[in-house]
């Protein structure tokens, strides 16, 4: 096993069945979104292992260059929309990254299609770009206020294995960060490629909101009961 990013953990019950990698966004660690386990409603989902991963240390574009945790580089032109190609060589290395983490919950007995991968902003980019392609079915993709990152390449490499894989995407309408279109355009590229988006948008800027928060709850409980 290649070497493994630096992760959280945190189990719902114990013998876990399902496990859910939630990346987190640009400038975060992975204690970004461990206290929002608590905040969902899983009492009717399977025993779950969070893995929570840092991302690696970057210098970071849009951040005057400071180094700091990213899946990939930002340029101001990803963030304001003129083009939908991000780093290209950063995401595909967190690709790989995530992909071992992956293959870590398959090695201790969790089924490809019980790993269901999420995030949010890069990390829902992340989750997005890494899910659809990766080789064996997935339990689902989660992505909050995000996009598709290196979409001119979508087509050629999505997987067959995760054409009808659950998809939710949130956004919030007045997100300065990444905006709204942003997040619309990709749901309407992958619904115009066939697969089934379950779209969710609030009034809110970039952040999670509490009616976001009980929808998520929401639906891990039902991909999860039906993997």
């Amino acid at each position: 096993m290649a070497d493994l990013l630096e992760t959280i953990e945190l189990e719902t019950a114990a013998n876990p069945t399902a496990a859910v990698i939630w990346m987190h966004g640009l400038g975060a660690d992975g204690n970004d979104f461990v206290p929002i386990v608590k905040e969902l409603d899983l009492s009717s989902a399977p025993a779950i292992r969070f893995i929570f991963p840092h991302a690696p240390m970057m210098p970071v574009t849009i951040n005057n260059g400071y180094v700091m945790r990213a899946w990939y580089d930002v340029s101001f032109g990803d963030l304001e929309g003129r083009t939908k190609r991000a780093d290209e060589k950063g995401v595909r290395q967190s690709q790989a990254q995530i992909g071992h983490l992956i293959a870590r919950e398959a090695e201790r007995k969790i089924p490809f299609k019980n790993i269901l991968l999420a995030g949010f902003s890069q990390g829902g980019a992340m989750a997005l770009h890494t899910g659809l392609r990766y080789p064996e079915t997935l339990a689902g993709v989660m992505a909050l206020s995000c996009y598709l990152p290196c979409a001119d390449s979508f087509a050629a490499e999505a997987a067959p294995a995760n054409v009808t894989t659950p998809l939710l995407i949130a956004h919030g309408t007045q997100d300065p960060v990444v905006p709204y279109t942003m997040g619309k355009n990709s749901r309407d590229l992958l619904v115009n490629s066939g697969y089934a988006v379950e779209w969710r948008e609030y009034p809110m800027q970039h952040s999670v909101c509490l009616e976001e928060v009980r929808d998520i709850g929401a639906w891990l409980t039902s991909v999860l009961q039906r993997a």
